[in-house]
């Protein structure tokens, strides 16, 4: 008989106690992680084991490539981690034995810098990382019962603020690190390693507080494949059409594109010279002050007169990421005249895919969880995180694409390349108000029956 609770306590009316233990896991998980990639591409172009063979370096498209398909591979191992946490080990098992995993992978680049570390130290992290992605966001919500329902906005709000603070402040010191020459790729990767140690060990503390739903087993195959089932996902698989290229543009901005950008800008701003990886440090220091701002002063001065849905929010975040990527082709434009503008243009169009990320990211994560059927949950976390994956192989290999387009007289280089994910977005952002206006769906808690939508939730 297990000690364990499978029932969320629906008398509690207060944050159940297993939410700080998930949110500790989650800031130094997402430490490693970002801390990690933040260094990834230009450990790529520049620091394969240590130059000492160009043929060991990766060109700028060919690390910009295989950067996105590192970060599709992490956003499509989510459905494997559904498959074992909502079919056979259930949540809580399914994150602890992934996470060691994902330690092993963050060593292995720490200890091996050639070609052959780097591609087993990201097919380890990929694992571990996109195996535990739809468990931990699904664990959040499983925590909750009917009475505390109103403060799972809070919880996710407080679930996307350890992210930002774990990120925000590898994103800082790993670059550091890889530039320093008494320390370097080992020092740099290792932190990160240490980190997701840290973020195992934490959850591992969290057992007896948490609520752990048992795997539903073949219930779980029935119920994915039942009409109720099939109807939530096809419900769903539409709104993340748009999602996936959203996801397309944003992690350019984190670690990709616009990092090797950066390396051609002024970094001098109010007196301190930052390293070309830092620059995106923004994001998460925006996201910290956008969530606030957002939560307790745009949301509810909108609401007053035109009630902000969550696809409503959605749809406004696709417009805002539009408009990031239409400063970063202006800046480019610059750069291929010979220029070297400063890189606060770059830190206003953070401001913008912040805002957009805020919208589309936060908003989806806590719309994807109340529509999914209740046994389900982890596996639509897995669908959700999908649109990253698909939005990611698509950036990826267009830059593989690249240099035989130009052959062909289509030239996708320079401030072209920024002007098209500009229109793209543009155009996904206008079909998808269209869209989203037809969405009807039903909200899915633990313990309760469904709720119908009766009216379009834009």
């Amino acid at each position: 008989m297990s000690i364990y609770r499978t029932e969320p306590d629906h008398n509690l009316r207060r944050m159940p106690l297993g939410i700080p233990y998930i949110v500790g896991n989650e800031a130094a998980e997402r430490f490693s992680f970002y801390g990690m990639r933040s260094i990834l591409i230009i450990f790529m172009t520049t620091y394969l084991l240590n130059a000492q063979r160009l043929s060991d370096i990766f060109s700028e498209n060919e690390a910009a490539g295989w950067f996105h398909m590192f970060v599709a591979a992490v956003y499509f191992l989510p459905i494997l981690g559904a498959i074992v946490s909502d079919g056979l080990l259930g949540k809580y098992r399914t994150i602890l034995f992934l996470s060691i995993v994902y330690c092993f992978g963050h060593f292995s680049l720490a200890l091996n810098d050639t070609r052959f570390g780097l591609f087993v130290g990201l097919c380890l992290i990929a694992l571990g990382s996109g195996g535990i992605k739809p468990c931990v966001s699904a664990h959040v919500g499983d925590q909750f019962g009917k009475l505390n329902l109103r403060l799972l906005p809070k919880a996710f709000g407080w679930f996307y603020f350890s992210i930002n603070l774990g990120s925000m402040i590898s994103v800082y010191l790993c670059p550091i690190l890889l530039e320093n020459p008494r320390f370097g790729p080992r020092y740099a990767f290792g932190l990160p390693g240490i980190l997701m140690l840290l973020a195992t060990v934490v959850f591992w503390l969290g057992r007896n507080k948490f609520v752990h739903v048992p795997p539903a087993g073949l219930g779980f195959i029935r119920e994915l494949f039942s009409k109720e089932g099939l109807l939530a996902i096809g419900r769903l698989f539409i709104v993340y059409i748009f999602v996936a290229i959203f996801w397309s543009l944003w992690d350019q901005s984190s670690g990709g594109e616009w990092t090797l950008q950066a390396k051609k800008m002024d970094l001098n701003i109010f007196g301190m010279s930052l390293l070309p990886e830092q620059v995106q440090i923004a994001n998460p220091i925006l996201v910290l002050l956008l969530i606030p701002v957002f939560n307790y002063l745009i949301y509810p001065a909108f609401s007053r007169f035109f009630p902000l849905t969550a696809l409503r929010k959605m749809g406004l975040g696709l417009f805002f990421t539009s408009a990031s990527f239409l400063i970063i082709s202006l800046i480019q434009i610059r750069i291929d005249t010979g220029l070297r503008p400063n890189v606060i243009w770059q830190l206003l169009a953070y401001v913008l895919i912040t805002a957009g990320e805020v919208l589309v990211s936060i908003t989806g994560l806590e719309f994807s969880y109340t529509q999914a059927p209740n046994t389900m949950k982890s596996a639509v976390m897995a669908l959700w995180l999908l649109t990253v994956s698909f939005g990611n192989l698509f950036t990826g290999f267009l830059n593989f694409l690249i240099p035989k387009l130009g052959r062909l007289g289509l030239k996708l280089t320079g401030a072209t390349y920024f002007e098209f994910f500009a229109q793209l977005m543009l155009v996904t952002a206008i079909v998808f108000i269209i869209v989203s206006r037809l969405y009807r769906g039903k909200t899915y808690v633990q313990g309760e029956d469904p709720i119908p939508e009766t009216a379009g939730v834009i």
